[in-house]
């Protein structure tokens, strides 16, 4: 008997979100094959008996394209906890009631804490021009949910990932972006950024999202290495911000069922806060993007209930990402460079930075 969706967020594991998420890719060579039978044998019969949970430190800072404006610098502390069945827990019980979690399910829940840091472009003076990018803080904590299934055999897919995450915090002096960042740029002996005066105000900002994301394999044997297509669709909600979100990651290595592509701080391309340890070495290379069309951005608009700096923000912003993950058994470690589209009018050029993410499991 055929399941039927027992919610909205049931939808992301359904035809619904698969078609969406396989129709810019069904005419590419390799994938029409996939498409017409069972998920991989190979890689979906072997299944990981780790009951360690994954400790993740992101930095992302744009000292990697040596600037020092817009989104500057961001700091993320998470844990992912070991999986567990829907039947389990509170979090099973979230899993089954927002994504209709089925049995046979990996299910996990994260925590995190992390800090962003904005300012203009010119960071010497007092009163930085209107049409830059307000200074900002945001501190916050945040509480997820990972469902993990088997994927759609029939769209061909080897294995779906569902997320669904509630950030919460406060966005202004409160944040502690200024002493952050010149106690930093004292550390190194730079100059002091002289505006955080003109800061947003303190407020409590919150946001939730759900993302899915499918894995698809485009070539199991390629050059003696493996290809896959990792798409992914989901939605924000909230004062910090509402947005939507459409894109991809293309990877190519010699494991790629450990996870579904480098940890980011958000908004960003899909990833996951999670890996399962392979017991050797393994690497992939990768590359993906996606659009956001964006209807709320704190950052940019400024504060919501209070007048503050705010620029005229894009309602379209793309984003690209290539770079390089590797884990040795219980090490995850990546590198990802991106490039992201101006977000406001006043913004010229797009906006270049680097992530690097440090997991371990124990």
């Amino acid at each position: 008997m055929r399941h039927q969706p027992r919610c909205l967020c049931d939808l992301l594991r359904g035809p619904f979100a698969a078609s969406l998420l396989t129709a810019a890719i069904s005419a590419m060579p390799g994938v029409a094959a996939a498409q017409g039978g069972a998920a991989p044998q190979s890689e979906e019969t072997q299944e990981s008996e780790d009951r360690r949970g994954t400790w993740t430190f992101i930095i992302e800072n744009d000292v990697f394209a040596n600037t020092d404006r817009d989104y500057t610098s961001g700091l993320r502390a998470s844990y992912v906890s070991p999986p567990d069945g829907p039947e389990d827990g509170l979090h099973g019980a979230i899993a089954r009631m927002l994504f209709g979690a089925q049995e046979g399910d990996k299910i996990r829940y994260g925590l995190a804490i992390g800090q962003s840091i904005f300012t203009p472009e010119d960071t010497r003076v007092e009163n930085p021009p209107s049409d830059q990018h307000p200074y900002a803080g945001w501190l916050y904590g945040e509480y997820s949910v990972f469902a993990q299934d088997r994927g759609n055999a029939f769209w061909g897919s080897a294995g779906g990932l569902t997320i669904g995450a509630v950030q919460i915090g406060i966005v202004g002096p409160s944040a502690f972006g200024e002493e952050v960042q010149n106690n930093f740029h004292e550390l190194i002996r730079s100059y002091e950024v002289r505006g955080w005066d003109n800061q947003l105000n303190d407020e409590v900002a919150f946001a939730v999202l759900v993302e899915r994301q499918e894995r698809f394999v485009l070539d199991d044997a390629l050059l003696g290495l493996k290809l896959d297509l990792v798409p992914n669709v989901g939605a924000t909600l909230g004062t910090l911000r509402t947005d939507a979100k459409l894109g991809a990651t293309l990877r190519y290595g010699n494991d790629l069922r450990s996870d579904f592509g480098p940890p980011r701080i958000r908004p960003a391309v899909g990833g996951s806060g999670f890996f399962e340890a392979t017991g050797d070495f393994a690497w992939y290379l990768f590359a993906g993007g996606e659009g956001r069309p964006v209807a709320r951005n704190i950052f940019l608009d400024g504060n919501t209930f209070q007048d503050s700096a705010s620029v005229d923000k894009k309602i379209f912003v793309a984003e690209a990402q290539a770079g390089l993950v590797t884990i040795f058994d219980d090490v995850r470690l990546a590198y990802t460079a991106v490039v992201r589209s101006p977000q406001f009018d006043g913004q010229d050029e797009p906006q270049i930075f680097g992530s690097i993410s440090l997991s371990v499991k124990f």
